[in-house]
């Protein structure tokens, strides 16, 4: 049996008094920009709806800015699209997660990688 190598990782989230973004809203999000739809994001993601509007709501009241504009359903459907900040946060949370990888990889190639 072929042993597993040791690796390691990494989750980030930001919190105030509980958690208020992390990879998940950042996905579900980066879902709604391609779907221009919360609902349809949800189904891709295999979330349901009642779920994925509450990750909204929670990460919008601990931000304090909308992350969504919707428009209601009729004859030309609804929809979703991302607000400026929603965009801007995930791009500077994008980064930051990935400034972190790459700090935590040089961290275990110091700490756990033999010479």
């Amino acid at each position: 049996m072929a042993k597993i190598p040791l690796h390691c990782g990494i989750t980030l989230r930001l919190y105030r008094e509980q958690k208020v973004f992390g990879p998940g809203v950042a996905q579900l999000l980066e879902t709604v920009r391609q779907t221009h739809s919360l609902r349809a994001a949800a189904m891709r993601l295999d979330m349901a709806y009642s779920k994925a509007w509450k990750l909204i709501q929670t990460a919008e009241k601990g931000l304090g800015y909308a992350l969504l504009v919707t428009a209601v359903g009729g004859r030309q459907g609804g929809g979703a699209t991302l607000t400026p900040q929603a965009e801007d946060l995930l791009i500077r949370f994008r980064a930051f997660e990935q400034e972190c990888k790459q700090a935590m990889d040089r961290a275990y190639q110091r700490y756990f990688i033999e010479p």
